[in-house]
């Protein structure tokens, strides 16, 4: 039998307040989802101004770095032509993102879920991912 720790709905809420702070902070209002350890949805926030086209990049991002326990800029460099991950991109779908802003969410080394970040560059998304994973660690 397994036991299996994931992200509750309070600890979703967390990581989008960290986030929401950060994109604030530097003028980029963003898409916002939290998966759990399966990739699934939690919770997701558009803050005014977030792009249409966000919505599903951010939680296609959170979706790739839980499901796949790995940052999504990690794929974006493995997946270039010549190299065997080239082309993941495609899987699942075109669900599986290789670009930067998805970063898994771990408690004691295990992977409880991730975050999804788009609106911004991909330095930007990230950043504001990275905030919201601080953010929420600081309150365990």
């Amino acid at each position: 039998m397994l036991t299996i720790q994931r992200l509750s709905i309070d600890d979703a809420k967390v990581l989008i307040d960290g986030a929401r702070a950060e994109a604030s902070k530097i003028g980029i209002p963003m898409c916002i989802a939290v998966v759990d350890e399966s990739g699934n949805l939690i919770a997701f926030e558009r803050m005014d101004g977030g792009k249409i086209t966000s919505v599903t990049v951010a939680q296609d991002k959170a979706f790739t770095a839980a499901a796949a326990r790995k940052a999504t800029h990690e794929y974006n460099a493995v997946a270039v032509p010549g190299n065997l991950a080239f082309g993941i991109n495609s899987m699942l779908g075109g669900r599986l993102s290789i670009v930067g802003g998805g970063l898994p969410v771990s408690v004691a080394g295990a992977v409880v879920g991730g975050i999804g970040l788009s609106s911004g560059t991909p330095q930007q998304d990230m950043q504001c991912a990275q905030a919201g994973i601080d953010h929420f660690l600081a309150t365990l």
